[in-house]
């Protein structure tokens, strides 16, 4: 490596042109008779930085997005038996029902593969720069509860707002307490039509009203979720008990 080939790369990773560096460095490594022309040479750095951006936008909004699963959209079972089709993946593949501020419902029994789907659908969403964030329901009640007792409430608020897809994994599994019905109502009217929500339960969507509970907000949550949501309602055998029958 010359000097001046140093000097190249010690100035882009300067800048922090960290894909175009590590790309010119590989061409540098080349025999003279194979590196690529000047004007060739430019086009694939633009092309390697470009996609070095990607990635470390998508490494950072799925770190930040606490998934649960590492599931991806390829991996999800889709079946007659499943009530899923392949199409209805596609539909939602390119995640622009988060640009239009549409749901995601996806209801079915324990095992069915709902915080799976809700999952894979979450990293596609990362790699394609929406940011995301993830809450099992549980978590979510502890943490409304939390901002009230230390003073962060409007702090999350405006944080979840400014999130382009919100998961709640396992809704229904207790009541909501009052504090909750607000926060949840609060969230909803902030992003309506203009952000989405996906949400996973156990309990088909005509039951969520009565979990809500105190009927004046339920009727407030449930309009805002559901007039614009892509309902998916997973049936079949628990994919767990599939998976542990394969294994014994």
């Amino acid at each position: 490596m010359t000097m001046n080939t140093q000097l190249t790369l010690d100035q882009l990773r300067s800048m922090n042109l960290y894909g175009m560096a590590n790309a010119y460095e590989a061409a540098t490594m080349l025999p003279v008779h194979e590196q690529p022309a000047a004007d060739t040479l430019l086009g694939q750095l633009v092309d390697a930085e470009q996609r070095f951006r990607k990635e470390q936008s998508t490494k950072r909004y799925l770190l930040q997005s606490k998934i649960r699963y590492p599931a991806i959209l390829e991996q999800v079972h889709c079946n007659a038996a499943r009530n899923l089709t392949r199409d209805q993946l596609l539909s939602l593949a390119d995640c622009n029902f988060i640009g239009r501020g549409e749901n995601i419902l996806i209801t079915g029994a324990t095992g069915c593969g709902k915080s799976y789907l809700a999952c894979a659908l979450g990293r596609q969403a990362c790699s394609l720069g929406y940011r995301t964030l993830y809450f099992g329901m549980n978590r979510f009640l502890e943490r409304i509860a939390q901002t009230k007792l230390d003073g962060t409430f409007v702090r999350v608020l405006n944080q979840i707002e400014r999130t382009h897809l919100i998961i709640l994994d396992d809704f229904g599994l207790q009541p909501l307490d009052a504090t909750t019905r607000i926060a949840l109502l609060q969230i909803l009217e902030d992003r309506y039509g203009k952000q989405a929500v996906m949400i996973t339960s156990q309990l088909p969507v005509a039951q969520w009203h009565d979990v809500i509970g105190e009927p004046t907000i339920a009727d407030g949550i449930m309009d805002r979720l559901v007039g614009n949501a892509h309902r998916l309602e997973l049936k079949g055998e628990s994919m767990r008990r599939r998976k542990l029958d394969k294994i014994v």
